[in-house]
């Protein structure tokens, strides 16, 4: 034998066996295969020799086709792996895959190199130790050889070189192809490809908190379009039921869970093709490290964020029920040794799993579950776990967006009816049924039934113990904790009005109210406060929520009437908190925001407000327009174009127009552009005005005769209600109501011409007149205001369909002027008193001095949120008060 041939791959013995150990004797068919092998082996110490001394391109080809036919038929005996894995031999390999332009070559050394290297860590090292042949692997799988991945993989490269190698690409097309394997080699490449890309999604920001995914998804190596590709995804889902490679199951679970990171909208699609998976991904629970069965638990709790609640219990099912051991156990024994900032995810989906049939009365892991929860929230030494237990009880309601986002803050807003002020009330569920349609009925009911068992489950437990620990959580200047942990309150909080009696409200208000109130008073961001808005409204429904709310009353109230504005709750809560607080002062107190005095123009005899501008005519003429927001009462403009007193002004609002009516026979039109007036008509009216409204077409004024005159803009004229002297007027929808010197009060249709009687005059008793000094219609009521009659009343209140009389304020003063808002009536007397009466009630509230016992109150105005009143006075004063 050659010194430079391979030796012996094994020893043989000439000598015969002896009869006597015929018993140990080898038999024919062993004597056979040892025969065959001896050949093999012969014939594979030519070819390798032929492959590591050869020049010949081909002929080495030929060495490399040769030694894989002999290693299927050989196997991989002891001697045939002794003969291959030598550092020339492997050397040779190499050369070949560097050299040969043969597809069937490459595979086959590719695929010799990957069984070598499988079976003997030598060959790993020997491949390693050169940079150049790994770099040789890397680009022939770019350029489709699949085969080498395989090889790539038992290399076993670490995170930052596979990220150095650029081959996601590559990878991502492997794994489309599916499991196609002609080679049968000791790993399927599509398994090699799984394994490899989860490495390198890891290492480009898979990793982490979710926002650190969210900020890295943008250098990801791989494009988002291809990664979430329904293809890739089906081909991925299928590798977590892998039945021999671990690690490949792992590796799905992980591409999967960074898909669902990159884009939620997935996730359905991802749970319904890994249901019948599941089974194999929780046996590999137990076969794992800590960090691994980490991400198990991430891939299945974010698998339930399903918009659809029974495709969530589905998923669920297939947990509980899925693998060779108990999940629920499972779970149990690795919350308990769990570190904090794992324990959350572990306790919300073994709650979940509890829950998933009818509650007990005791479960070991329901309470184990939300225990770890509470404990979680109240430990400020973990803040990372302190937020996660947070969101993990904001996910608990069970309602997703498509991309699995929670939706329970969003939810909880609608309740407050934004831009809805006189919608009535509705609970959560008919907030959610009103866009659904009736398919979704099934689904909406099963979303309900699932809050309440989730609500339950927290709120039952050691005596709402997990109101205490979010009202810590509401103290934290963590902003990310505060809004998360507000959202779970205020779900909690609403979710006691719905359920059973538990007999943890009390404990829930003792730790939440306060906080909901300093919330309500001073978040910066009005969605918190509108969320605080909610809780409290929700603690209202009990008389003790409702004492214990009137202690912040000021507080509460303050906000209620800035949030009324776009809020049909906080009208609503109004209401309920005004309802028997009529008299209160901290109900409804104002206070003077700002006067001025103009008594250098005489009285004020008219006021209006015009695009968040307040308007005051004078009795010298002058026209004069403030500021009605912030600098409220701030001069921004001023005219005097009237040779006699404006005696009235009124707003056509759809085309943002000033009307002023004077008592020198003119009605004259303005605009109001980049702070400067501008009468832009004068219409003659041949009478002084003594009152005006104003219609598109037309204006109606009281001259100082008998009747309504009707003037219309081309000049023509015509008189209405001839046989009455009008004293007040209002213009409504086509109807123009008239307070008479008599007392009477008529409609009269525009359209028709006819006039209905809403109260007949009355005859001068003693000779003394009891005209109607004030009128205007608010919300389809005619509030008329005038000297007490009678029966003790000055202002009475009629319906404006019917004409009957719904209610009376008997107040004893002369109700000079009059102006409605939302909730309050104010009436202006002669003696310089403005009285504050509740709309709801007609009780009387309180009163305001706006002047002197000589001092008129002309008339007044309030801004359209009801919230600031405008009076104008006799001495020519003119006062802003806020109600605060």
């Amino acid at each position: 034998m050659d010194a430079d041939s391979p030796a012996p791959p094994f020893k043989t013995s000439s000598s015969s066996p002896s009869p006597d150990t015929s018993a140990s004797a080898p038999s024919p068919t062993s004597v056979i295969a040892q025969a065959t092998l001896e050949t093999a082996v012969g014939e594979l110490r030519a070819a390798v020799s032929c492959l590591c001394t050869s020049e010949d391109l081909p002929e080495s080809e030929k060495a490399v086709l040769k030694i894989e036919r002999l290693w299927r038929e050989a196997g991989a005996e002891q001697p045939v792996l002794a003969a291959l894995a030598r550092p020339a031999v492997i050397n040779g390999f190499v050369e070949i895959l560097f050299n040969s332009v043969s597809a069937q070559v490459l595979q086959v050394a590719v695929f010799l190199l990957a069984e070598l290297a499988s079976r003997d860590d030598a060959v790993v090292q020997t491949l390693t130790r050169v940079d150049s042949d790994v770099d040789c692997l890397v680009a022939l799988f770019k350029k489709g050889l699949v085969e080498a991945v395989v090889l790539i993989c038992l290399l076993s490269p670490t995170p930052e070189q596979l990220v150095e190698m650029d081959m996601a690409e590559a990878l991502v097309s492997t794994i489309r192809r599916g499991d196609e394997d002609p080679l049968r080699m000791c790993i399927k490449p599509k398994a090699a490809s799984v394994i490899l890309l989860s490495q390198v999604l890891s290492e480009e920001g898979g990793g982490g908190t979710d926002r650190d995914r969210d900020r890295d998804s943008s250098t990801a190596p791989v494009p988002r379009s291809a990664l979430l590709s329904e293809r890739f995804i089906r081909s991925v889902a299928a590798s977590l039921g892998a039945e021999q490679v671990l690690d490949e199951r792992l590796a799905a679970m992980r591409i999967l869970l960074r898909c669902i990171w990159e884009d939620g909208h997935c996730r359905s699609s991802i749970a319904e093709r890994s249901a019948s998976s599941l089974g194999a991904v929780l046996d590999a629970f137990h076969a794992v490290g800590d960090a691994d069965k980490l991400d198990i638990v991430r891939f299945l709790y974010e698998l339930l964020k399903l918009k659809r609640r029974s495709a969530a219990e589905r998923v669920l099912r297939a947990i509980k029920d899925g693998g060779s051991f108990s999940m629920m156990h499972t779970l149990l024994v690795y919350l308990q040794s769990a570190p904090p900032e794992h324990s959350p995810v572990v306790a919300g989906l073994l709650l979940q799993l509890d829950l998933l049939v009818e509650p007990r009365k005791l479960s070991m892991y329901r309470e184990e579950a939300v225990d770890c929860l509470i404990q979680c929230l109240k430990n400020s030494d973990f803040p990372r776990s302190q937020l996660l237990a947070a969101e993990t009880i904001m996910c608990l309601p069970g309602r997703f967006s498509s991309s699995g986002r929670p939706l329970a803050r969003s939810t909880l807003l609608k309740l407050a009816r934004v831009k809805e002020r006189h919608r009535p009330s509705q609970d959560l569920s008919a907030a959610v049924r009103a866009d659904a349609g009736e398919d979704e009925m099934e689904e909406e009911k099963a979303a309900s039934e699932w809050e309440r068992k989730t609500a339950y489950a927290l709120v039952s437990h050691e005596f709402g113990l997990v109101f205490e620990a979010l009202s810590e959580c509401l103290k934290s200047k963590n902003a990310e904790l505060f809004a998360t942990s507000l959202v779970g309150a205020t779900w909690l909080v609403y979710m006691l009005s719905l359920l059973p009696d538990t007999g943890v409200l009390g404990a829930a208000r003792v730790c939440l109210l306060r906080q909901f109130v300093v919330v309500l008073r001073s978040a910066k961001h009005g969605s918190d406060r509108v969320l605080a808005m909610v809780a409290l409204r929700s603690f209202m429904n009990d008389r003790e929520g409702m004492h214990d709310i009137t202690s912040y009353i000021k507080d509460v109230l303050k906000t209620l009437r800035e949030l009324k504005k776009s809020s049909g709750l906080a009208f609503e809560m109004l209401k309920l908190l005004s309802d028997g607080q009529e008299s209160s002062v901290d109900m409804w107190n104002h206070k003077e925001i700002n006067f001025v005095d103009c008594s250098s123009n005489g009285e004020v005899t008219s006021i209006v407000y015009l695009k968040n501008h307040i308007f005051s005519g004078h009795s010298d003429g002058t026209l004069k327009v403030w500021e009605g927001s912030e600098n409220i009462l701030r001069l921004v403009h001023e005219t005097q174009e009237h040779t006699k007193a404006i005696t009235s002004l009124s707003v056509l609002h759809s085309e943002e127009k000033l009307y002023s009516g004077s008592l020198d026979r003119t009605i004259r039109v303005w605009q109001f552009r980049d702070g400067v007036l501008r009468c832009v008509e004068i219409h003659d009216t041949r009478d002084p005005v003594q009152n005006l409204a104003v219609a598109n077409a037309m204006a109606y004024f009281v001259p100082q005769g008998a009747g309504v005159k009707v003037l219309s803009w081309n000049g023509s004229f015509k008189l209405l209600n001839p046989s009455k002297y009008v004293r007040s007027m209002a213009l409504v929808h086509g109807k123009l109501f008239c307070g008479c010197n008599d007392s009477s009060i008529q409609e009269i249709d525009l359209a028709s011409g006819t006039l209905c009687v809403i109260q007949s005059g009355n005859k001068r008793i003693l000779g003394k007149a009891n005209p109607i000094y004030s009128l205007q219609v608010h919300d389809g009521l005619l509030y008329t205001g005038s000297t007490p009659s009678m029966d003790g009343a000055s202002v009475k209140v009629w319906n404006c369909a019917n004409y009957n009389l719904v209610g009376s304020m008997p107040s004893s003063m002369e109700a000079r002027s009059l102006v409605v808002s939302a909730d309050l009536i104010y009436l202006g007397s002669r003696n310089g008193a403005v009285e504050i009466w509740s709309r709801e009630k007609l009780t009387r509230i309180g009163t305001l001095q706006a002047g002197g016992p000589s001092c008129r109150v002309q008339c007044m105005a309030v801004d359209g949120d009801g919230d600031v009143l405008v009076v104008g006075t006799s001495d020519g004063r003119i006062q802003a008060w806020g109600l605060t």
